[in-house]
């Protein structure tokens, strides 16, 4: 992530050039990072994973992986494209991306992301209404689950753990299992 600056709007995102892509959190512009290959691993086997768990439960909610713009408060100070978002109520969906919150939001944390995702993320996510978001970190391993119902008292988890996900009845997800570099 690379720090813009501030007074942005959805306006300045949507003018960016082909390609450059940037998140605005309170007006504030960050550009991302190329995603290193560890990342897109993580990304590639939690999006199958995912997807194949809603089409084999015959499931409503649709999975969408980065790059996915989501209109996070419906405002135009703030947009994000999460690594993964999942949004059961498709009528926040269009051509565009999600207008609110996806049901649950998972981000890969890289070094450059690192306070993004485990600050200015978990505030929005949390204001948003996000039922649950995951900040999956390769190099500790580790696996932070922030829930609606217990925001302020995320729970950790360590990759070699089956890890279940909240907003499904019997979704389990275990990352050491994964084909990831």
């Amino acid at each position: 992530m690379i720090k813009v600056g501030k007074g942005y709007t959805i306006a300045d995102i949507e003018a960016l050039p082909e390609g450059e892509r940037a998140e605005l959190i309170d007006g504030e512009m960050f550009r991302m990072d190329a995603p290193s290959l560890t990342h897109q691993d993580l990304l590639t086997e939690l999006s199958f994973e995912i997807k194949a768990y809603i089409k084999k439960n015959k499931g409503t909610c649709k999975m969408l992986p980065a790059p996915f713009g989501v209109y996070i408060k419906k405002d135009e100070r703030n947009y994000v494209e999460p690594d993964i978002s999942v949004i059961c109520d498709r009528d926040r969906l269009d051509q565009k991306g999600c207008h609110g919150a996806p049901d649950w939001v998972i981000e890969i944390m890289s070094p450059s992301s690192m306070k993004m995702d485990s600050v200015r993320k978990v505030k929005l996510y949390r204001e948003a209404g996000v039922r649950e978001y995951w900040i999956v970190d390769a190099g500790k391993e580790t696996v932070t689950i922030y829930k609606a119902d217990c925001w302020n008292n995320p729970v950790c988890h360590s990759f070699s753990e089956r890890i279940k996900a909240g907003i499904f009845e019997d979704l389990y997800l275990e990352i050491s299992q994964m084909d990831i570099m």
